[in-house]
């Protein structure tokens, strides 16, 4: 491990227990930044609304850390959205977001769009299929954005575990993202979680990166933040355990496929030779192939788009 994040580690890696609630909440009076809590969801009625009861009654009732709630639907055929509106947030379906910008699927795009309807200095992203979910995870990573002015994001670090087995989790994070950042991207192997859907940034940095539309999201965010506002403006806070539905393998293929992708385009930024994967399931015949398509889009930085702008005059 390099030097610089043996340092790093020492100095930027926190828990939550570091920064107890009222030195945060003095901090953000003193410094008079809000704070919003965007969680994409997609068919995740089971959690959501426990998420937004938790972070409404622990961090907007009891104290005052957050200011609003926005849960963006990404086209649930469930009851998401009428459980989380129910729950106390504030819903917005991703397609009437910048409708003149045509929808993709993905996570990346959800997160992009968020950033016009969440009107935060600084936007703490959760998933929304989080089991047992504690505040913490949000006071957790938004406290050194509130407390520390050098520090721009903030990841969430905590155990994964994986049918009863502590640590079996973030398959994905062990068999790709983290041989690729060790090999390409060294100074960001300190972090536990490369890939957690749980961290905060100021509104400042996330209108400077440019998107992946999918799941390669979270690796593209870590590398450009990165190159543009380097390794002491990142850090990460341990906030304990985090419980959530796992995908089967098939889905965890794709998803690396994804994040290999936005890797490629980052360290290249050369033509894909081919933006697919191919995956196979066993049928009446025997094992049959099934293509996916590989997320080829990015959206722009949204500090580019004319209605973002006008937002910021308005």
């Amino acid at each position: 491990m390099l030097e610089e994040v043996e340092r790093w580690l020492s100095t930027h890696s926190w828990s939550v227990t570091d920064r107890p609630l009222h030195k945060i909440l003095a901090a953000k009076q003193r410094t008079g930044q809000s704070v919003s809590v965007v969680l994409p969801a997609l068919n995740e009625e089971e959690t959501v609304g426990d998420i937004v009861a938790v972070i409404r009654h622990d961090l907007m009732q009891q104290v005052p850390l957050v200011d609003e709630i926005v849960v963006v639907d990404s086209g649930s055929t469930d009851r998401t959205s009428e459980v989380a509106a129910a729950a106390g947030a504030r819903v917005v379906h991703r397609d009437d977001i910048l409708p003149r910008i045509a929808t993709v699927p993905g996570k990346g795009e959800v997160l992009w769009r968020s950033l016009l309807v969440a009107s935060g200095d600084i936007v703490c992203f959760i998933d929304a299929d989080l089991k047992e979910f504690s505040s913490d995870f949000v006071s957790g990573i938004v406290g050194p954005l509130l407390t520390d002015p050098g520090i721009d994001l903030v990841k969430g670090m905590y155990d994964r575990p994986l049918g009863g087995a502590a640590g079996q989790g973030g398959r994905v994070t062990e068999l790709m993202a983290r041989p690729l950042l060790n090999m390409h991207w060294p100074q960001l192997a300190g972090f536990v979680q490369p890939l957690g859907g749980e961290y905060a940034a100021r509104r400042s940095l996330l209108e400077q990166l440019p998107f992946p539309v999918g799941y390669g999201v979270e690796l593209g965010m870590l590398v450009d933040a990165l190159h543009l506002v380097g390794l002491d403006a990142l850090a990460q806070v341990d906030v304990g355990v985090r419980k959530h539905r796992h995908q089967d393998g098939q889905a965890l293929g794709r998803m690396a496929a994804a994040i290999y992708r936005t890797a490629q385009l980052r360290l290249a930024r050369g033509h894909l030779i081919r933006p697919s994967l191919t995956q196979f399931e066993r049928g009446a015949d025997g094992f049959e192939p099934r293509t996916f398509s590989v997320d080829t889009e990015e959206r722009p930085p949204m500090v580019e788009i004319a209605e973002y702008a006008a937002r910021k005059v308005a």
